[in-house]
């Protein structure tokens, strides 16, 4: 079995608790997809100078923020880690040219146990973790996923975790009339039109070519995974398979690459 690539918005870490179109989507989607062999998550939410693998054979769940309902630190996501898997990732990377390292003591950041905690409760599926090196934009994740391909071979699901948009300032201080406003719309729009027709250059030259995209995304660390995981799949295959706007301005597309 060959698992396709996805990337999944995960907005606030209340998508885990919170009922809503996103929430609501990622639980059916599990199911849907069956089981793979593991999960390799490539999370906006880890971010290091080189491309670094975890290892962990038990990671622990990592409840990297702030502020939220007592709930959400009650949390406990005890998937196993999958160590063989992420040395053989670890390899598909230095083999590509790109400079891996590896990580035995990460766990398991929001980016990851959020979404997966709704796609696969019972936490029975292994999970290992890639970083994203913010500093060196699409190309370079793009890279990360073709080389990271063949996993698929093994039914590893290969998730990219981050956010369709990204402007928490805008978040926290739209004016409260729950209208989504033009430059959120605009740039979701010009992003499924390029990935439908498999426009990979004007993706990679996406803040200079799509609408609003600095707006959207004054830094890149939530939209990287998509390039990871648009890299993983198969070229030309992109569909879009939710869209919803939590909050006003954050879009929580989710994608499939086959």
């Amino acid at each position: 079995m060959t698992m396709p690539t996805l990337f999944v918005s995960h907005g606030s870490p209340m998508l885990a608790i919170q009922d809503g179109p996103a929430h609501n989507f990622l639980k059916g989607y599990g199911a849907m997809l069956g089981k793979p062999a593991a999960i390799l998550s490539v999370s906006a939410h880890w971010e290091a100078a080189q491309p670094t693998v975890s290892t962990a054979g038990r990671p622990a769940t990592i409840h990297d923020f702030g502020g939220f309902p007592q709930a959400l630190y009650d949390i406990d996501y005890p998937a196993p880690g999958a160590p063989d898997l992420a040395a053989k990732a670890a390899g598909l990377l230095r083999a590509a040219g790109l400079d891996a390292a590896t990580d035995p003591g990460h766990g398991l950041d929001h980016g990851s146990w959020v979404p997966l905690s709704l796609m696969y409760p019972a936490a029975d599926v292994p999970v290992f973790q890639l970083s994203v090196q913010t500093c060196y934009g699409p190309a370079h994740h793009l890279a990360l996923g073709r080389a990271l391909r063949p996993l698929r071979d093994d039914n590893v699901l290969i998730l990219g975790s981050g956010s369709l948009t990204h402007n928490l300032r805008a978040f926290f201080t739209q004016d409260g009339s729950g209208e989504t406003p033009g430059w959120v719309t605009a740039f979701a729009g010009w992003t499924e039109t390029a990935i439908a027709e498999g426009r990979t250059d004007d993706l990679l030259a996406y803040r200079e070519k799509a609408p609003h995209a600095v707006q959207n995304h004054p830094t890149e660390e939530h939209f990287l995974p998509l390039f990871a995981a648009l890299g993983a799949g198969t070229d030309g295959t992109g569909t879009r398979v939710h869209h919803s706007i939590d909050g006003g301005v954050l879009a929580m597309d989710m994608y499939r690459f086959d």
